[in-house]
């Protein structure tokens, strides 16, 4: 049966301490208060810096069984790199421990920057590379470089299919949206359909057996949260993939006004409750 995954993108966030945090709750202790009042995490802090072993282990034990995250991938990879030469940079990704989270290792996502254009014999490589499956994984992971040598962990684990999704923002990925789709589709990788308040394309289309969506903010970049009827829709938009047999990804990313926990709180209201959330209701 398909599944709806909500919640947020990242989760350690100051002016949410005393708002979304109770007061006095230890920073060590967030991960797992946010993880009982949602389904999955997007985590972050891989987009930033290659993490060692240790904090996959402890992220993965923090949270309940059943929870899901979605990985972001290095911007080495995607921003510095552009997508070159990114053999030992995926390499050293899932060297670095992510393939431990296991069962709670949901989709890895891939965001370009906006300064990258559509290009499609480079797309086409880069979609090419990434593994389908944790075996897959695995294989790759053992071809990294000195840059993770001495701080790598690959768990043995049941093989399984592995999960990507792309967020593009160059405009010119809206005038070859068939190409791009067509790219996507022939990888099983998911387009992201990002909501930024119109800075960046929205690409609202299936490409493989699960959909994906990024909510930036409907009205301001960030900032914004979402009122009643937004959150309708995009319930809606849950229901419909999930009545076509897609599992559903949602993470909220407006963090700036701490808007994103109670709206993805909110958008979970909506849905049929997974067993075992710690709900308390909107806010």
């Amino acid at each position: 049966m398909a599944e709806a995954r909500i919640g947020i993108s990242g989760w350690r966030y100051r002016p949410w301490r005393g708002v979304f945090y109770p007061e006095g709750l230890r920073q060590a202790d967030e991960l797992a208060f946010a993880a009982a009042r949602m389904t999955s995490i997007e985590l972050n802090g891989s987009f930033y810096a290659l993490q060692r072993p240790t904090s996959w282990h402890r992220w993965r034990d923090a949270t309940p069984e059943g929870f899901v995250f979605a990985v972001k991938g290095p911007r080495f990879l995607t921003h510095v790199k552009r997508l070159r030469d990114a053999d030992a940079p995926l390499a050293n990704l899932l060297a670095s421990g992510v393939l431990d989270l296991g069962p709670k290792l949901g989709p890895i996502l891939w965001q370009f920057p906006p300064t990258l254009a559509f290009d499609a014999g480079l797309l086409e490589a880069f979609l090419a590379l990434l593994p389908r499956s944790r075996a897959d994984a695995a294989a790759l992971a053992a071809r990294h470089d000195d840059v993770v040598e001495g701080r790598t962990s690959i768990e043995p684990a049941p093989d399984a299919p592995l999960r990507h999704a792309v967020e593009v923002r160059h405009p010119s990925f809206e005038e070859h949206a068939d190409a791009w789709a067509g790219l996507l589709r022939a990888h099983g990788a998911a387009s992201v359909t990002a909501d930024t308040a119109g800075r960046y394309p929205r690409l609202d289309v299936v490409t493989a057996d699960f959909a994906y969506a990024r909510l930036h903010g409907e009205e301001e970049l960030y900032a914004s949260g979402y009122d009643a009827p937004a959150l309708d829709r995009w319930a809606d938009w849950t229901r419909a993939h999930l009545a076509a047999g897609r599992d559903a990804y949602l993470y909220f990313d407006n963090d700036v006004k701490v808007r994103a926990p109670f709206d993805a709180i909110a958008l979970i209201a909506r849905l049929p409750t997974p067993p075992g959330l710690d709900r308390p209701g909107p806010g």
